[in-house]
């Protein structure tokens, strides 16, 4: 079994917000899977599927970002899926918007969500699928990244998200068949 975990806030408020990539990647891949958010368990929204063999645990937390890594956590230890099985798709304000980058490991670059997975599940091994949301530019920029990211997307970057999010489906996808080395190589490279 394999676990996909995209990150966001619940709540209508939140569903066009920069933080909220994460859930816009997985209900577009539970969506092209043929899969139902149909259950809720650990404070979360799982849906599964079969893809390349596998069986894939998609879930989206319903925590809150702060402490999204409490609904992961449990997961992984009760399916016993190791931090090598886990994907978190999330955004990242150190990539350029529309940049996707799949990465294997490393720190939480302060993202809220990562804090907490690794607060709460104790792990930073497992896969991440990266979404470039840029940094607020100019005077001021560190004040305005709480609303940078809790902002929704501007109308030129809400017309490229369908291309991007099918491009992180596709990374989704890679990950599954291949792992993360083969994925890297494929996706990165693009």
């Amino acid at each position: 079994m394999k676990i996909i975990c995209g990150l966001g806030n619940p709540g209508r408020q939140y569903e066009g917000n920069r933080h909220n990539i994460g859930f816009m990647v997985l209900d577009a891949l539970a969506a092209k899977w043929k899969a139902d958010f149909t259950s809720t368990k650990w404070e979360s929204r799982l849906a599964q599927a079969r893809f390349a063999g596998e069986t894939v645990l998609l879930l989206e937390p319903q925590t809150f970002m702060n402490l999204s890594g409490t609904s992961l956590g449990q997961a992984a230890r009760f399916y016993k899926v190791p931090a090598a099985d886990v994907l978190v798709v999330h955004d990242e304000l150190d990539l350029p918007f529309a940049k996707l980058q799949l990465k294997s490991g490393g720190g939480s670059g302060g993202h809220n969500g990562l804090n907490s997975i690794r607060e709460s599940w104790g792990e930073e091994s497992y896969g991440r699928l990266r979404f470039g949301i840029d940094k607020p530019q100019g005077p001021g920029a560190k004040d305005r990244v709480v609303g940078h990211v809790l902002g929704d997307f501007s109308k030129d970057e809400r017309e490229q998200l369908p291309a991007l999010i099918g491009r992180a489906i596709e990374g989704c996808e890679i990950w599954t068949r291949e792992g993360m080395q083969g994925a890297m190589n494929k996706f990165n490279r693009k």
